[in-house]
């Protein structure tokens, strides 16, 4: 069964996507079966992984509104090695959709439920805030890797998303840890 690690930060521009596409291609170069979730509704990790994000039919917005199922909204990266649930600008109506959506806080877990014996790894890149996106995913992930700038303002913000970790932890997925801090865009 495969691990679910959550790449977050609620600040923008700290590498969540290059951390979260560079680690998906490593693990696949290792001979790991890997899934990468892009959650961001810019979609730069399907970009980043070889794919038109204006040309999908089939996203992850379809899979988290459980129009269809995520194993056919599935590509294969074949350059990177990798499969992709990929993204685009309108998983941007997922915010709005998923508020009165039964079971909102779930639904990534669920859909993930159905392929998760496929995949070693599977990684979510999450978007750049703590809102209903980055919420599915922590609930569905068992750990958080946080790439994080080494700045003042960086780390003032980690404590932020730690007390949000910690709040998941107690109210929504016990299971949920700390996979670790990557420090990026050192100097």
């Amino acid at each position: 069964m495969g691990r679910i690690i959550a790449v977050a930060n609620q600040k923008g521009g700290v590498g969540k996507t290059t951390t979260a596409v560079n680690t998906s291609a490593a693990l696949a170069a290792m001979k790991r079966q890997v899934l990468l979730v892009d959650l961001d509704p810019q979609g730069n990790a399907t970009t980043g992984s070889g794919i038109d994000k204006q040309a999908l039919e089939k996203s992850t917005l379809d899979a988290l509104m459980g129009e269809m199922p995520l194993a056919d909204c599935i590509v294969r990266s074949e350059q990177a090695g990798y499969d992709v649930l990929p993204s685009n600008g309108d998983l941007t109506a997922a915010e709005v959709r998923l508020v009165d959506a039964p079971l909102r806080e779930k639904r990534l877990q669920l859909a993930l439920e159905t392929v998760i014996d496929r995949y070693d790894y599977i990684l979510i890149d999450c978007p750049p805030s703590l809102n209903m996106l980055t919420l599915n995913a922590l609930v569905a992930a068992n750990s958080v890797l946080v790439p994080l700038q080494t700045e003042y303002y960086a780390l003032a913000g980690l404590s932020a998303l730690l007390a949000t970790v910690q709040q998941i932890r107690d109210h929504r997925n016990p299971r949920l840890e700390m996979e670790g801090i990557v420090r990026t865009m050192h100097d």
